[in-house]
């Protein structure tokens, strides 16, 4: 007998039943970010960040930081499948933001194009 509180055979049937979870997690995933609201530009920390969710009607006069053709879509914060009008962010976790949008913490994605 061991002295381990596990045997190797639980370990073994634990470890088969988490990856047999693991496609079932990613449906449970999307299916919530489908189901989150949209981010609302009068949200607190939207409006910490400068949050828009039409990019296009900024000013870069008003706005210095941003770069004419910058959007969330190419943004390294932007989350989810591409193509997707309202997708998650990682600066504004449990909401989705417009492909469109733009906020002050707006990052190039590596191999993207303003």
């Amino acid at each position: 007998m061991s002295d381990s509180p596990v045997d190797r055979r639980t370990l073994l049937k634990t470890a088969l039943a988490g990856l047999v979870a693991l496609p079932a997690a990613g449906f449970v995933s999307e299916a919530l970010a489908d189901a989150a609201p949209h981010l609302d530009e009068k949200d607190p920390l939207a409006t910490a960040m400068g949050y828009v969710s039409d990019a296009s009607k900024l000013d870069p006069a008003k706005v210095p930081q941003y770069k004419p053709g910058s959007k969330c879509r190419n943004c390294v914060q932007l989350t989810g499948k591409d193509g997707d009008e309202w997708r998650p962010c990682n600066l504004f976790p449990g909401k989705l933001v417009h492909q469109d949008g733009w906020c002050k913490v707006w990052t190039l994605k590596p191999g993207a194009k303003v």
